[in-house]
């Protein structure tokens, strides 16, 4: 097993705890126990490995949320960001309570597009573009009628509930990086021939799932609120907010040759939330599972440089220990966000849960959930 190691002071790494974490492991333990059946603990791939150790499931925002939503456990403690444990929030019943191990745990990306900034920007679009807002349908669910054309929000997971909300009330649907293109299929049905979508907070997964589907990049202008359009609105396919990963937007097509001087044979796989120009060096790209899958199928003996998150890839190394696993960036830190679940504060959570408490609860206001569960299950039908 081979790990480039980062070049910032954290411990990911280390998989021994000191005398103080091994105490705050056992009492997390204890909790677990105590609050049994009653207690469900969602962990993301991205996080520590002292977190995942005490997760009940470990997967990517939406599969964790499916989880939430099939589960009966009283108490939903999710160990990821804010946007996730809202999603599970939505998918969960009254009687359950879903809880975040540290209320300061967001996404830079999810938090490049407010509300109000896309209701803006809806306005602007629907007149640059003279296309129709969904809204003025009977039935926004069914594809376009001919000759009619609009434009059709869809937003990816990494998203606030009240951007899932603002995409259900206008025809609009949820997607996954591992789904985006059979959502687009989808949006593209509804918009009409001549119809566009706009894509939201990512532009990088938008556009890599559209050059995938065959349109041109020409045809896919990135919206920027206050400054407007980079390209042509009309006749465009696809409109792409400004947003993007802070981890992801660091895997550069320099550091696949660099790789790939270093091992002929090797082999690149990345997230699409990275840069265009990445995602067309590397040999595969796919969602945080797909990554898993694609580097669990490759023989012993395979060389695997991996751009996504850091933990993420420390652990596949240690899983695999038969193949030489590296992240593509040899510099790259945890998720800063992510890292902000900490064992102390999730041990914190359940000492409270024990005592009747509810804290640090993830509550989404019902008017709220009306609108992103329409686009959320929009999407489920999809998958169906």
């Amino acid at each position: 097993m081979s790990l480039t190691l980062p070049m910032c002071s954290v411990d990911f790494m280390d998989t021994s705890l000191s005398t103080e974490e091994q105490a705050v492991s056992d009492r997390i333990k204890e909790l677990k126990a105590q609050l049994g059946d009653d207690l469900l603990i969602l962990g993301h791939h991205y996080q520590r490995d002292s977190i995942v150790m005490h997760a009940d499931f470990l997967g990517d925002s939406f599969m964790l949320s499916q989880q939430a939503a099939s589960s009966t456990a009283k108490h939903i403690v999710f160990c990821g960001v804010h946007f996730m444990a809202e999603s599970a929030d939505i998918l969960t019943n009254d009687d359950q309570t879903v809880v975040l191990p540290n209320m300061r745990a967001g996404c830079s990306m999810a938090d490049m597009a407010t509300l109000v900034e896309v209701e803006g920007a809806w306005t602007e679009l629907l007149a640059a573009s003279g296309l129709n807002d969904p809204l003025s349908r009977d039935d926004p669910e069914q594809p376009a009628p001919q000759g009619e054309r609009y434009l059709v929000p869809v937003t990816y997971m990494n998203s606030s509930a009240d951007l899932k909300d603002f995409v259900g009330r206008h025809g609009g649907v949820v997607c996954t990086s591992s789904n985006a293109q059979g959502v687009l299929n989808w949006a593209f049905e509804r918009a009409g021939e001549g119809g566009a979508v706009l894509f939201f907070p990512d532009q990088h997964l938008g556009r890599n799932t559209g050059i995938a589907m065959g349109i041109d990049a020409e045809k896919m202008p990135t919206w920027t609120p206050g400054i407007g359009a980079m390209g042509e609105i009309k006749d465009s396919r696809i409109i792409l907010w400004h947003g993007f990963c802070s981890v992801h937007k660091r895997f550069t097509p320099d550091q696949i040759h660099t790789f790939r001087a270093e091992h002929p044979d090797g082999i690149v796989v990345v997230h699409p939330e990275c840069p265009r120009e990445t995602v067309d060096l590397a040999d595969a790209y796919g969602s945080t599972q797909y990554i898993r899958n694609f580097v669990g199928e490759l023989p012993a003996g395979s060389s695997i440089a991996i751009g996504t998150e850091i933990n993420m890839v420390a652990r596949l190394a240690r899983e695999h220990p038969d193949k030489h696993i590296e992240c593509l960036d040899d510099e790259i830190c945890p998720c800063s966000t992510m890292y902000m679940i900490h064992p102390a504060y999730l041990m914190d959570v359940l000492e409270r849960l024990v005592k009747g408490e509810k804290p640090n609860q993830i509550s989404v206001p019902n008017d709220v959930q009306e609108g992103a569960l329409l686009a959320l299950n929009r999407m489920l039908n999809i998958l169906k």
